[in-house]
């Protein structure tokens, strides 16, 4: 259940660049979901489109996400260190952090492909590479479409994962996933990039705040 709820906050949010350098700035993208089953589409048709904010600055990222499914769920990491503070507040759980390193290790990787097409997408005029990524990691299936380019130096959250196997950072991803049996379609494309915006320090803090109880 932790590590399903760890994916799930991963997944709705996105770290991305432009081909300029970045050194600092705030990422807005849009989410769309989209499932085989009926029940779920109608609720994600009552959804919209979700929006994410993501900050970010040297090797540091916070990403923001609210939704009706997951509630807020607020994602902070260190590339340097590899840690991630996972913040998440939904009446069922009420505020609960949890707290990792991201240790990818070879044993994790050996049941991952990743694919380089040769094709590219133009996002907000930056032309990126596509990548199929399939396999199997920790018993969690992957099913990625990513268009990355290399620009900022910070962890993505979609590539997380697949430690040094992949370099770059989507500006546009399809994830196919399945939550308690149903199978999800999440669609994440950047709408907006404000470059070199001055972003604090303390937004990439991972010392939980005070109200949030550790998840067991």
């Amino acid at each position: 259940m932790k590590r399903a709820l760890i994916l799930l906050a991963l997944s709705l949010t996105v770290v991305v660049s432009a081909q300029k350098k970045i050194s600092q700035g705030v990422i807005i993208s849009k989410q769309t979901m989209t499932s085989d089953n009926d029940q779920a589409n109608q609720q994600f048709a009552m959804m919209g489109d979700v929006k994410s904010t993501t900050f970010f600055k040297g090797a540091k990222s916070r990403s923001e996400i609210s939704n009706p499914m997951s509630g807020d769920v607020t994602t902070i990491t260190d590339q340097k260190t590899g840690s991630i503070l996972v913040l998440m507040e939904n009446p069922m759980l009420g505020k609960v952090y949890m707290l990792q390193n991201n240790d990818v290790t070879e044993e994790d990787l050996k049941n991952i492909k990743i694919t380089a097409t040769g094709k590219t997408k133009v996002v907000l005029g930056h032309t990126c590479k596509q990548y199929i990524i399939t396999g199997e990691t920790q018993g969690q299936s992957i099913d990625m479409e990513l268009f990355t380019t290399e620009a900022i130096n910070i962890a993505s959250q979609q590539t997380a994962m697949l430690g040094n196997k992949l370099k770059g950072f989507p500006l546009y991803s399809i994830m196919k996933m399945n939550q308690m049996g149903v199978n999800m379609t999440i669609t994440t494309e950047v709408t907006e990039i404000q470059k070199e915006v001055d972003v604090k320090d303390k937004s990439f803090s991972l010392t939980p705040p005070e109200g949030y109880e550790k998840m067991n």
